[in-house]
């Protein structure tokens, strides 16, 4: 009968967790069980991990990551293949496959799906007989099936999430007309940004992208994912500054039904989506305080509880973050966390602004004038070469992203049949162009003879003149606010609209 009944428990198409502990009551009729576990073998990674556990008359215990040496894991496949029961106290391989929940005896059994072995059943109690080893024999195949077809199920929805993903990308590089497949520039003024990516892109380590607004983040980003040993699994963007301060938990990790008013139902987080993929967290420097600290606890150990619910989860996910804030001195005035700092930050990449790299503006202009003709005119456009120098004479505050508006805007306001660039800039373009003269320069006045200086043109050299005073230092007693006498917040807003970055300043 225990075989029927652990049978019947393992046809039911309940979750994993379920299941386990079903088995695990069933199984304590028959001997003295404490605790039974489902460890997953991971062969790629070298890695057992505990994915279910029940505890008779108990709490279960926790999800534990069991790194394995390549000898454990030559020993553990062999014993599997022998499909005998281990019995013994808690050291050696049933120490490594009880994960230290063992203070008596272990009993492991392999997990098996045809010849591949994908894990074991461990149960560990205070003392077992060679009859209670025959009985947990039994309940191998059963067990080997709910496994099976558990990894079946998240292998469907990993693949689910990848294809949503990409399709929710694929939108929104359609939507706002950012660079797709290539990365346009990277021959250029990207050049030294592409040869990072390819230094970082086969490991796992977490990269910083750092930039100013519309400088291509999301785009290096999924670069990074599609380079790495990831490409196949999901990855996920995240806008941190978009996530209501309420929610930030709900969207990161996942809530369970009943948890909050509203949660109708079980929710996966963006953690549990990207697992196996990429997370690409944009505007990180958008959390709040609270926010912070929670998420350095999934970045340092990969689990995490959803709202409202008690089982930790793990996932394996890559980290790439992204900002156009300066987070050392966020973390000097206390509003972004040193640790986490150092934790995201370990192989950060700055992307230039586009008045950085002005020989990329005619190759960036014809490629989007090419797919914004072919899009609202029917043919491919060109920019003529006096279009070309309008284009390289405006700074740019918008980077890529304003590019190709401005391209979109021309292109219909010449009906689809021509691009008109002058009409497309503006009046703006003369004056924030103006600011890009003789930079950096003085403050003196314009010689007579020549055009009088527009007022944000004067401004942004006033600005440039205190940073380069100040080696592009905003912040502090020595710092260019102090220096022009206004509020740090202000003095970042003034540089933003006029296209300043402070870190053309600083020394080399």
């Amino acid at each position: 009968m225990l075989l029927v009944d652990v049978w019947r428990e393992a046809g039911r198409h309940a979750s994993l967790e379920e299941t386990v502990e079903r088995i695990a009551r069933r199984l304590a009729d028959e001997m003295p069980l404490q605790a039974l576990l489902i460890r997953r073998l991971d062969a790629e990674r070298l890695r057992l991990e505990t994915v279910a556990a029940g505890a008779p008359g108990g709490a279960p215990p926790g999800r534990t990551r069991t790194e394995l040496s390549k000898s454990q894991f030559h020993a553990l496949v062999s014993w599997a293949h022998a499909r005998e029961v281990l019995r013994s106290g808690p050291q050696g391989l049933a120490g490594v496959l009880a994960a230290g929940e063992a203070r008596g005896e272990v009993l492991a059994g392999p997990l098996l799906d045809g010849e591949q072995v994908i894990g074991a059943l461990v149960a560990v109690g205070p003392a077992f007989r060679p009859a209670h080893a025959e009985l947990f024999a039994q309940v191998l195949d059963p067990v080997s099936s709910a496994l099976r077809s558990d990894i079946q199920l998240h292998e469907l929805t990993r693949l689910r999430e990848a294809a949503e993903a990409d399709n929710r990308a694929l939108l929104s590089r359609l939507g706002r007309q950012e660079i797709a497949d290539a990365i346009v520039g990277a021959d250029g003024g990207l050049r030294a940004v592409v040869d990072r990516v390819a230094q970082v892109a086969g490991t796992d380590a977490p990269v910083l992208l750092l930039g100013e607004t519309g400088t291509g983040k999301e785009v290096i980003a999924r670069e990074i994912h599609r380079q790495s040993a990831r490409a196949r699994g999901p990855v996920v963007r995240v806008n941190c500054g978009a996530i209501p301060p309420g929610l930030i938990d709900s969207e990161l990790f996942g809530h369970e039904r009943g948890s909050f008013t509203g949660a109708v139902a079980d929710r996966a987080g963006w953690f549990e989506r990207a697992d196996g993929g990429t997370l690409f967290l944009d505007e990180i420097g958008e959390l709040p305080l609270e926010a912070q600290v929670r998420l350095l606890r999934v970045l340092q150990d990969g689990s995490f509880e959803r709202v409202g619910g008690r089982t930790t989860h793990t996932v394996d996910v890559r980290i790439v973050t992204a900002t156009h804030r300066d987070l050392h001195t966020m973390v000097q005035a206390g509003t972004f966390r040193e640790d986490l700092w150092y934790r995201i930050s370990v192989f950060p990449i700055r992307l230039p602004p586009l008045r950085e790299r002005p020989a990329d503006i005619p190759v960036l202009a014809a490629h989007f004038a090419w797919r914004a003709g072919q899009r609202l005119g029917g043919h491919p456009l060109a920019p003529t070469a006096a279009d070309q120098e309008r284009l390289i004479a405006y700074s740019w505050p918008g980077n890529v992203r304003e590019l190709a508006a401005v391209i979109e805007r021309a292109v219909i306001l010449g009906n689809g049949h021509q691009l008109e660039i002058a009409a497309a800039l503006g009046p703006a373009a003369s004056s924030v162009a103006a600011t890009t003269e003789n930079r950096p320069g003085a403050t003196e006045a314009a010689p007579p003879g020549e055009e009088f200086q527009t007022l944000d043109a004067a401004m942004a050299r006033h600005i440039e003149a205190a940073l380069e005073k100040v080696n592009g230092r905003i912040e502090g007693p020595s710092g260019a606010a102090a220096l022009l006498g206004l509020n740090p917040h202000t003095l970042r807003a003034r540089m933003r609209k006029l296209g300043i970055h402070w870190s053309r300043f600083r020394p080399a």
